[in-house]
Formats: C-alpha cells, sequence, structure tokens
C-alpha cells in the first residue's frame, strides 16, 4: 500500500544534498514506512540552514516532494497560503494518483483548503491528524474551521485526548515520541531516580511567551533565597524570535538559566535524563505535547498547564503537578512544591509515570496506524 502524507512539516537541505526535516515528524514517518511500501510526503521547503533538531529519513521507501513554505499570523501570510492553493491542490492531486491513501495532517494553514477538497474531491481512502486542542473553547478562526470541517465529515480523525459527545470517526490517538530502546533506557534512568541535591528543571518548545517561558523565568526570579538555594540549573531549550529578550531577565537572576537552542533527540533526552522535573505553563493551543512524554520516561515530573487532554495523562499529585490558573504566581507555587518534595514522594511519582509512557511509543502507534488503514 502506498501513502500519501501531506504536511506543513519544514524540509532543507544539507550541504552534501541530504535532505533532512522537523525531528519528531520525520522519526515517526520512518516508522510509518514498517508497514506501507511507499510514502510520499508532500511539506514545505526552506532554502535556509537546518537546525539541529532536523534528521533525514532512514527509508528509501520514503519520498519528499516540496512545496513553498505558506502560513503565519498576519493578515499578509493568510493571503498568501490563499494563493498559494491553486498550485498545492495540483501537487496533491498528482501525487495522489500514485497513491492508495493518504493522511493530512492538521491544523495548518493550508488545511483550510485542502480538507474541503479531499472531503468533496477524492475517492482515496485516507484519515486526518488533528495535532491541536480538540477541546479548545475559543480557537483561532483557521482552527476553528478546521475542527469544523473534520467533524462534519465521514474520514477518519486522530485527536489528542478523549471528549465528551465525541463523534465515532474521531479516534483518540496519542502522538508516538518513543522507541522501544527508549522505553528500556527510561525504565533504567527511572529505577535510580531521586531527588537528592539540587533539583534540575527544563522546559523543551518554542520559546514563546505564550508557551510560558516568561512565566518560568519571573517566577524562578521571584523566589527567595532559601529556595533559589535549592535550585541547580533551568534548562530552556529551543528558540524564537523574543530570544534576547527572555536571556536579558536571566542576566542580574541568583537562578542558573542554560540557553541550549534546538538541540537534537539524544541531547534532549540528556537534559531529561539530568533534570528532575519539566515546565510547560502554557497558554497556547497544544494538543498533548510529546516533550511532556517523552520528558516522563526519564522520570523528569511535569509540572505544566491543565489545559486539553494535558490533564488526562498528568495526574496532580500522582504523577505531576497542574498548574491553574496559569500564571507567574500559580508557576511559582508548584515550583516550590516541587523543591520542598521528600524523596520518598518524588520516587513515587516517577514510578507512576510508567503507566502513561508505554502509550506513547512508535511500535503502539504504527499498530494502531496499521489496523486504521487495513
Amino acid at each position: 500500500m502506498k501513502l500519501t502524507i501531506i504536511s506543513h512539516t519544514e524540509h532543507y537541505k544539507l550541504e552534501d544534498g541530504t535532505i533532512v526535516g522537523w525531528g519528531p515528524t520525520i522519526t515517526e514517518i520512518n516508522f510509518l514506512s514498517q508497514i506501507f511500501d511507499e510514502i510520499y510526503h508532500v511539506a514545505m521547503f526552506h532554502d535556509v540552514k537546518a537546525p539541529e533538531s532536523s534528521l533525514p529519513y532512514t527509508s528509501n521507501k520514503i519520498k519528499f516532494v516540496p512545496i513553498k513554505p505558506s502560513g503565519g499570523h498576519s493578515v499578509l501570510d493568510k493571503i498568501k497560503v490563499a494563493l498559494s492553493a491553486p498550485t498545492v491542490v495540483k501537487m496533491v492531486n498528482s501525487v495522489l494518483k500514485k497513491s492508495d491513501c493518504f493522511q493530512l495532517r492538521t491544523p495548518t494553514g493550508i488545511g483550510v483548503f485542502l480538507i474541503p477538497y479531499l472531503t468533496l474531491f477524492s475517492k482515496k481512502k485516507g484519515w486526518y491528524k488533528y495535532a491541536g486542542n480538540w477541546s479548545q473553547e475559543s480557537p483561532p478562526l483557521g482552527y476553528a474551521l478546521q475542527r469544523f470541517m473534520l467533524k462534519h465529515q465521514s474520514r477518519k480523525v486522530t485527536i489528542n485526548g478523549h471528549w465528551q459527545n465525541q463523534k465515532k470517526h474521531c479516534l483518540t490517538f496519542e502522538n508516538p515520541c518513543l522507541t522501544d530502546s527508549d522505553l528500556k533506557e527510561g525504565i533504567q534512568v527511572r529505577s535510580t531516580k531521586n531527588n537528592n541535591g539540587l533539583i534540575n528543571f527544563c522546559y523543551a518548545g518554542r520559546l514563546e511567551r505564550e508557551k510560558g517561558v516568561e512565566r518560568i523565568i519571573k517566577a524562578f526570579n521571584s523566589l527567595d533565597d532559601t529556595m533559589s538555594n535549592k535550585v541547580g540549573q533551568v534548562h530552556l531549550i529551543g528558540n524564537g524570535s523574543e530570544i534576547e529578550y527572555f536571556k536579558s531577565l536571566t542576566v542580574t537572576s541568583k537562578i542558573n538559566f542554560v540557553f541550549h537552542g534546538f538541540l537534537p533527540t539524544d541531547k534532549l533526552f540528556q537534559i531529561y535524563k539530568a533534570s528532575h522535573f519539566f515546565l510547560m505553563p502554557t497558554t497556547a493551543s497544544e494538543g498533548f505535547p510529546k516533550v511532556i512524554a517523552e520528558a516522563m520516561n526519564f522520570g523528569c515530573l511535569p509540572i505544566v498547564s491543565n489545559i486539553s487532554s494535558i490533564g488526562q495523562y498528568v495526574t496532580e499529585e500522582v504523577n505531576g503537578f497542574l498548574i491553574q490558573p496559569v500564571n507567574e504566581n500559580q508557576v511559582k507555587n508548584n515550583i516550590e512544591k516541587a523543591l520542598l518534595m521528600p524523596n520518598e514522594k518524588y520516587r513515587s511519582f516517577v514510578f507512576n509515570c510508567k503507566l502513561i509512557v508505554k502509550k506513547f511509543s512508535y511500535p503502539y502507534y504504527v499498530d494502531r496506524i496499521k489496523k486504521l488503514v487495513e
């Protein structure tokens, strides 16, 4: 069976000509090649230097089909998306002719016109993957429109979390991020993880205020000396347009903040192993951020917002802490709870992570996709 995947995943070309793309998505597609004879990935090519988080395809079954980048928040960006529609539809249509089924990854700018096109004009088998917050009350217009269209068509839609009055064609699916090897390593790390000594924290994702980076820094800066002296390092992994502003907030801080930029998966996992708590006080449109499951696998306990499906996996005072409401003061309160946690309680939280992380493995995901397409 041949599959066409359509997404906004960023791709780049290395100096030796190798095509690479956003690591988590590329890894997922590499695993999907186990159950498909060929995979065509229609996605966006950026003629800039590839970030360290990029990875190559590992199977010659996968063929990258480039389209021009589009999308963004400004009115001009949205106009460019609309203008790209004829070219994108033509490209998608030509690739679909070579395929047996498709996956459209949403929400994305091109999803606004591709969902109705595929719904009305394609008879191919296929499914949609909605990676955003399926329950968001006031999503951006583009997200709301795509979610509405996905609810009112017949193909399967894989979503984050399980919701009241969920339609039968909308299937709860965990986003994969862990290999069997990662799971085995996680068991070993968690078996000896403790919070004796200084406590390390980390965040991984886009460095944006909406994702909670400013709240994290300001919360640590407001700790008194007694609490500050219990903190080892605060690792911030990722990048964004406001990174210089965030760095400026740390110049006179008593806390040792470390800005890493984007990291490849192996280096990111090393940060999780060395950290005790993972912070994400986000108010962005989230499904279930993979980084939470990755961190939990290595005994890095979540201190995260209780939005979307996050609270269906992170349970307050069982395997982590839920921030509600999401503000600087609540972030500070939860950091203090983490710093004062007895080792016995910390160890019990780490133990409870094992019940969650298995659902985020690639083999588990691939098996479910195989059943879905059959």
